[in-house]
């Protein structure tokens, strides 16, 4: 015990002579940025400021501001309503500094940890997880915040320390339960055949033009790379496959016309898997460019940007890439390819509740309110999977192998080799809906018996019940009772940028 006190002791003089080194400055303009600065980080307004700014520009630093929030309001609660009660700590006398108050308020709480702190490193820390370059951008305020609070009199250095180090600690935690999302482009099939076009003669590009956020306009940039392309709007109240079919046998046979060499879309998923639909149909290559709101395939075949699919089509670089189709059982039996993602449950109820509200709320907004509305009153649908009876609240299946395996699915590694990931939630066990709950939370999903995964090339799902809804690349495409998942290995030809590998 003699050995602890001495350590305590000489901790609080080196924690003492660090905080009057700090506080003795005396600069009247520093002195005021250090006010201000502290106290516009009062309750994280600073970090909500900052978490709109990066939500503007959309993509990964959309994501960032997320977790950086999720982060901060997690380490806050900690640090705040946990940590400060369990050790108490007196703040720093008012006389022990030359130059004492200024001006920040000093709070009655425990000053151990700091709770400026930790919710500066904690939101900085969650932002550098999804995006390295904000992530640096923000540090230095982050920093200055934390300065702050000892500058100001108002906590010990220790308490600084250790309340960025609690922040920190918890925003690297929430990949857990929320796994960062890889860019990476996916792994791909063969090289594959597709002609070099320069300027992009021979190329036409269909472009919906309902996708995507407002105000983006992406066909500009793609006639500014590829002048020599044809750019065609679709017709939406026309159908879309029936549209590029009468474009396409106009030009095979028209006289003194060039033929389409190679298909383009601009669109969201939904319209790129229509476009794609007809390139494997025509027996053309497929170049995207990103024109939806997630562009989850182009991000995946490493199309994020205009410029890549550009270069890739004047080079005549191209891969093969794996298609995946749904046969339906329902009296219109049908089959609907996908590019991304098909689902049953839950998902496709959530999709038509978003398409309802969203001329009203904002597409981000009514998805949110439209998947709480559906979870929270979901029946478990009685299915049999490959023969054998189970209860689900919902069912995905994946075009490719899908990360992490033991989260919510985030990325997509590969998007070769025949792989169907299946994934579904049972409703059979007991306390089904706490227990996914906690597994999520803890990150333990690998060892739930609620969430089931397998890889596999085909999967038969039939329902024991009415006929249920099925999404195919986030849009509802059929209700029916009967549904097989069939991988179509390397069928579809696009074109990728030879650097990206």
């Amino acid at each position: 015990m003699e050995g602890v006190k001495r350590l305590t002791a000489h901790l609080d003089r080196f924690d003492q002579n660090l905080a009057e080194r700090a506080t003795n400055d005396g600069r009247p303009g520093f002195d005021r940025a250090m006010r201000r600065v502290s106290r516009l980080a009062d309750h994280g307004v600073l970090w909500w400021i900052v978490a709109l700014a990066l939500g503007a520009f959309g993509g990964k630093n959309r994501r960032a501001a997320v977790r950086g929030i999720a982060s901060l309001l997690l380490s806050s609660a900690l640090a705040n309503a946990v940590l400060k009660p369990l050790f108490p700590r007196r703040r720093p006398p008012a006389r022990t500094w030359l130059n004492p108050h200024r001006g920040v308020p000093i709070p009655r709480s425990s000053a151990f940890p700091s709770g400026h702190s930790a919710s500066a490193a904690a939101f900085t820390t969650g932002v550098a997880l999804e995006s390295p370059v904000a992530g640096a951008a923000v540090a230095p305020l982050a920093a200055a915040v934390i300065y702050s609070r000892v500058h100001n009199g108002v906590h010990w250095p220790g308490d600084v320390v250790v309340g960025s180090l609690v922040g920190s600690a918890v925003a690297l935690s929430t990949r857990r339960w929320w796994a960062v999302r890889d860019d990476e482009p996916a792994v791909t099939g063969p090289t594959q055949y597709a002609p070099a076009l320069p300027l992009g003669r021979g190329l036409v590009v269909f472009v919906n033009q309902g996708s995507g956020p407002e105000g983006q306009d992406i066909t500009s940039t793609i006639a500014e790379y590829l002048p020599g392309a044809d750019i065609v709007n679709l017709d939406a109240d026309r159908d879309f496959a029936e549209q590029i079919d009468d474009d396409i046998r106009k030009h095979q046979s028209a006289d003194g016309v060039q033929p389409r060499q190679a298909l383009g879309v601009c669109g969201g998923d939904g319209t790129v898997i229509v476009v794609a639909d007809a390139a494997e149909r025509h027996q053309l290559p497929l170049a995207v460019f990103p024109g939806g709101t997630l562009n989850h395939f182009a991000r995946d075949i490493g199309s994020a940007e205009v410029s890549h699919t550009a270069a890739a089509v004047e080079a005549g670089t191209a891969v093969a890439v794996d298609r995946a189709s749904v046969t339906t059982g329902s009296e219109d039996a049908d089959t609907h390819s996908f590019l991304n993602t098909s689902s049953l449950g839950g998902y496709p109820d959530a999709v038509r509740l978003r398409e309802r509200w969203e001329s009203r709320l904002g597409k981000w907004l009514a998805a949110a309110l439209a998947m709480i509305r559906v979870l929270a009153a979901a029946k478990p649908l009685a299915v049999t999977i490959d023969g054998t009876p189970r209860r689900v609240w919902m069912l995905f299946v994946g075009n490719g192998r899908y990360s992490p395996g033991d989260q919510v699915p985030m990325s997509r590694p590969a998007i070769t080799g025949r792989f169907l990931d299946v994934r579904y939630l049972r409703a059979d066990r007991r306390f089904s809906r706490a227990r996914l709950l906690f597994a999520a939370l803890t990150g333990t999903l690998r060892h739930s018996r609620v969430y089931q995964r397998t890889i596999t090339s085909s999967v038969s799902v039939q329902v024991l019940g009415d006929s249920v809804a099925l999404a195919t690349d986030g849009e509802v495409v059929a209700d029916a009772k009967s549904f097989m998942f069939v991988s179509h290995p390397q069928s579809l030809t696009v074109y990728r940028d030879a650097d990206l590998g």
